[in-house]
């Protein structure tokens, strides 16, 4: 209408902008290295022998306390016959040496008894109880040899037993050093000369121990957890926790050794396998938002 003034124009406006929210900065730290089995033991004869029995192969799950290896050594046999001949022979002596004891206190009783009446001397009392003193050494000196005679058996009972080579873990036989008909050295020989019967390994408890970049220690601490995958078996990863960091730096190479505890690995996981590790870091303190 004429004389009526236009209402004013408005601009239109664009809503405020709504932020993105900010994301910490992660980071993936990765690695490799391999599978390890920590509880590992080389089993090693006791005595010197000839193999005359192998009761296990290699890739065989066995029991702490199972026979391994059986053994024979003429020598051990011997010592052990001839230990219990003497124990024999020691227990005649003390029962002889018991008769004499209780002839000589049958013997001081009567003497004793006439003493009382003064039918002997001094002198025949004091011999009678001397003998009867003399008798009940013997019999103690008897009863020591007899006691001597005991652990000598025991100890020639324990190298016969030391030829029978039993599992000290349960565990899984991974190398076989031991033939059939081999002599072998005793422990201490053995282990100078590298002359070990076999290895068992508990395949139960493995671990991977992986080199990582020096320049990701700062964000690594043991219990932190990732993702390992092994080259066996590239389509099944599965969880790993860091157990340890190793105090020193591979300065050939740059790296940090970790060792990581297993969750759920593949059934046929191995030791020595080739592993690789994959581990997301938080955010560490000063560090930017991205």
């Amino acid at each position: 209408m004429p004389g009526t003034a236009a209402a004013p124009v408005l601009a239109a406006t664009a809503p405020p902008a709504i932020a993105a929210p900010v994301q910490p900065l992660r980071r993936e730290i990765t690695g490799s290295g391999h599978v390890v089995a920590p509880h590992e033991t080389v089993v090693f004869a006791g005595q010197e022998g000839r193999i005359t029995g192998i009761l296990v192969a290699a890739g065989d799950r066995v029991a702490a306390g199972q026979v391994l290896v059986t053994m024979a050594d003429a020598t051990a046999d011997f010592v052990q016959e001839q230990a219990r001949g003497a124990r024999a022979a020691t227990e005649l002596v003390l029962a002889a040496q018991r008769i004499e004891l209780a002839q000589a206190e049958a013997f001081l009783g009567r003497v004793t008894a006439l003493a009382a009446g003064q039918a002997v001397s001094l002198q025949q009392q004091e011999a009678a109880q001397t003998a009867r003193d003399l008798a009940a050494n013997a019999v103690l000196q008897a009863m020591q040899a007899l006691e001597a005679a005991d652990l000598a058996i025991r100890v020639a009972h324990d190298r016969v037993a030391e030829l029978t080579i039993r599992a000290p873990i349960s565990g899984t036989v991974t190398r076989m050093g031991a033939h059939l008909g081999d002599s072998v050295l005793a422990r201490a020989d053995a282990v100078r000369e590298d002359q070990s019967l076999l290895t068992i390994t508990d395949t139960s408890r493995l671990v991977i121990d992986a080199d990582v970049a020096e320049a990701s220690l700062s964000m690594l601490h043991p219990g932190q957890r990732g993702e390992a995958i092994l080259d066996s078996y590239p389509g099944q990863p599965f969880a790993a926790q860091i157990l340890r960091i190793a105090p020193v730096i591979s300065a050939a190479k740059g790296t940090v050794t970790l060792r990581l505890g297993l969750t759920a690995p593949p059934a046929g996981i191995r030791p020595a396998m080739a592993a690789r590790i994959r581990i997301i870091t938080e955010p560490q303190p000063g560090e930017a938002p991205q």
